[in-house]
């Protein structure tokens, strides 16, 4: 049996059908982004580290893919972004423990506590460089890479796309309430235990688009979100956010 090789005319062709048609620009990398996402833990303890090391590498490279082939996909900080980044953040930690999880309410789980894989130091020790490492790997890949795969899915994509099919046509920042409602509802589901925070942040960067009618803003906003949740997460050992 022949070992799979990559060349670069294999890369050129994977980087042309990303780019080639709008939709798939926006879903492919967030779809690859999840089933790497799934893979943490299935071969040991550590695979939670390295499989998520592997998964940042890709999904830094898949935004570079896509970068010339999403136009809205461009970073924008605004006093309004900055804000409603911060926002999100009180809203995210400020929560926690005022509503149920989402496992709780669907009967999942009893106990209803919340756990996280993520407790660098009890992994690796303390006083750990590789403890750092993926803090700081960890810390970059939410605020970076994170926000525009998540942003250009759910308020590039698919929040125009339940207006119009051909979602292209819908200009960035459109105002209609019946998307708004079920991106914004859909974006906390996913996120699990954290819904309801999920829900209305997902309703305020939305609202955040719709006002500037830029995806960047709603990026930064993200991004700042994720950041300080990072630092705060280490500061007190509040690994259960990670």
């Amino acid at each position: 049996m022949r070992p799979v090789q990559w060349t670069f005319s294999d890369m050129e062709d994977l980087i042309r059908w990303l780019r080639e048609k709008p939709d798939r620009a926006r879903i492919a990398p967030f779809v690859v982004w999840v089933v790497l996402t799934s893979l943490e833990g299935m071969f040991g303890e550590a695979s939670y580290y390295w499989v998520y090391a592997l998964k940042s590498v890709i999904g830094a490279w898949m935004v570079w893919a896509i970068w010339p082939a999403v136009q809205e996909m461009r970073w924008r900080v605004s006093w309004e972004a900055i804000v409603v980044g911060v926002l999100v953040f009180f809203l995210w930690v400020g929560m926690e423990g005022h509503y149920p999880p989402l496992n709780k309410i669907l009967s999942w789980d009893t106990s209803g506590e919340k756990s996280s894989h993520w407790n660098v130091f009890e992994f690796f020790g303390e006083r750990s460089v590789w403890a750092w490492v993926f803090i700081c790997l960890r810390i970059a890949a939410t605020a970076i890479i994170v926000p525009p795969l998540e942003e250009i899915l759910y308020r590039s994509f698919l929040y125009r796309w339940l207006i119009r099919e051909k979602f292209e046509e819908v200009p960035v920042g459109q105002w209609d309430r019946r998307s708004f409602l079920i991106t914004g509802i859909i974006f906390g589901v996913v996120h699990g235990d954290w819904w309801l925070p999920g829900i209305l942040c997902g309703f305020l960067y939305q609202g955040l688009v719709v006002r500037r009618k830029s995806l960047g803003d709603a990026m930064v906003a993200h991004g700042i979100t994720n950041a300080l949740l990072g630092v705060y997460v280490v500061y007190k050992d509040a690994w259960i956010f990670w």
